[in-house]
């Protein structure tokens, strides 16, 4: 029989129960989205949110798992209100778990507004065009796929590549033009605790976490939490950004555990799967979080997304990359072949692209030859690829001259140029790098850079 007061919407209708959800009948009012309390017969309390309603029934999801739930005895409140954060500038400096609530010992925030998490992309007509070169002091990204203050970029790793320690170098040196600095606000989603132990001890050590919002969804925490994390870590990002004019980078990851988690819940509610199991909506939800990057006219703010998400098998063409490619402003992709031969950082230059480059380079950005220089070391290091195929089947003999110098660049690129290490380099010391190995060459090959240039910078 149902339970209702005229102060809350209480309910004692649970029909049953299955994963983190739980099915509730002859439910009036309830608003997708709406959060809820579950109230045990011991009197544990518990949270959830909405995922589906009708006339008649609600689905629920529970953050804290559905075990002990007896279908009889429970109570299940409905609030009246989406999923909400209380922002501050204190955050900086904590670390909380996926839902905004502190892990970290410290007192509770005070805050300055309390927000929904589901937020909005950006409206289209309030975007302000992004173009402010990011110098993250990796020659690859700066040099060849160069990052623009409000851009969104994936960098798609593999198991066991590097993609950690590629982003806390990043996170560690990263500037915009005037040497002002990022606050970083980084969404860790179904990580490992070895994972979660390594930013940790990096922002300490580097004294970064002063400057960092830490959101931390381990592996074994709940599912539909790793659902919430990103959403609750992108409305601090626009309030800090929007309301309090910082540069935030945003950092989520992984991406992938955020799908394998909606493909959980979307099983778990019996719905007809996509692609590999997927739900269908999967594009349309992954655009609702990589949207809300960017820049907003009259705002001296932004936001500046780097996503880490790792593909399964490999598989550049798999629904999780292949989606976020679409959505997203480029990728950076990282090599298995170059992390085997200890190169690092192992990031492949030829599929990956950054789509914003031409806005945030040129002479009053970066340096003048700077989009002339990335077009000839992207031709030369293609054309050494190339030869190295040809010389596995007819040997290196039957080359020419020439040849031989493009495969002698190929190698020297990607153990002098990609392979920095630690390093952290300006764009002047990419650029001169670049012109180090284009040298090799004679100036009669410099087919895509100004003739101008070429007198100016060439090192022959």
């Amino acid at each position: 029989m149902k339970k209702f007061s005229l102060i809350e919407k209480q309910y004692q209708t649970i029909n049953y129960v299955t994963g983190p959800l739980v099915f509730i009948e002859n439910v009036r009012g309830a608003a997708y989205n709406e959060m809820v309390r579950l109230i045990l017969p011991d009197g544990t309390k518990r949270t959830g949110q909405v995922l589906e309603c009708t006339e008649d029934y609600a689905v629920i999801q529970v953050f804290e798992g559905t075990s002990g739930i007896d279908t009889k005895a429970t109570k299940v409140i409905f609030e009246e209100e989406v999923a909400r954060i209380n922002v501050s500038e204190e955050m900086l400096g904590r670390i909380f778990n996926g839902r905004g609530e502190p892990i970290d010992g410290g007192p509770e925030i005070v805050p300055k507004a309390r927000l929904e998490i589901t937020g909005a992309p950006i409206n289209p007509f309030a975007r302000a065009q992004p173009s402010d070169f990011i110098q993250t002091g990796i020659s690859a990204i700066d040099g060849l796929n160069t990052l623009v203050r409000g851009q969104k970029l994936p960098i798609f790793s593999g198991a066991g590549l590097p993609a950690n320690e590629l982003v806390a170098q990043i996170i560690r040196q990263a500037t915009v033009r005037g040497g002002e600095e990022f606050a970083i606000v980084f969404a860790a989603m179904g990580i490992t605790t070895r994972e979660a132990s390594f930013f940790r001890r990096e922002f300490q050590t580097t004294g970064a976490i002063n400057k960092v919002v830490f959101f931390l969804n381990l592996a074994d925490d709940p599912t539909v939490e790793r659902l919430l994390t990103p959403r609750a870590a992108l409305t601090v990002a626009e309030y800090l950004a929007y309301e309090r004019d910082m540069h935030v980078l945003v950092v989520l990851s992984d991406m992938t555990n955020y799908c394998e988690a909606l493909r959980e819940i979307s099983t778990a509610r019996e719905e007809v799967p996509g692609r590999r199991g997927y739900p269908g909506y999967m594009y349309t939800d992954l655009a609702t979080i990589y949207e809300r990057a960017g820049r907003i006219k009259g705002k001296n703010g932004s936001i500046t997304q780097l996503v880490i998400l790792t593909m399964p098998d490999d598989d550049i063409t798999h629904p999780i990359p292949d989606l976020t490619g679409y959505i997203t402003e480029g990728q950076i992709v990282l090599s298995r072949h170059l992390h085997r031969r200890g190169i690092y950082p192992p990031i492949d230059v030829l599929p990956s692209l950054s789509r914003l480059m031409n806005l945030g380079i040129g002479a009053d950005k970066t340096r003048e030859d700077h989009r002339g220089v990335a077009d000839q070391l992207y031709a030369c290091y293609a054309e050494g690829r190339d030869l190295r195929r040809l010389v596995s089947i007819i040997g290196e003999e039957a080359l020419t001259e020439t040849d031989r110098k493009y495969l002698k660049f190929a190698d020297a690129f990607e153990e002098e140029f990609v392979g920095q290490g630690l390093e952290n380099r300006t764009i002047e010391q990419t650029l001169d790098k670049a012109w180090e190995l284009l040298s090799m060459f004679p100036k009669s090959e410099m087919k895509r850079i100004k003739p101008e240039f070429v007198e100016k910078y060439y090192k022959g």
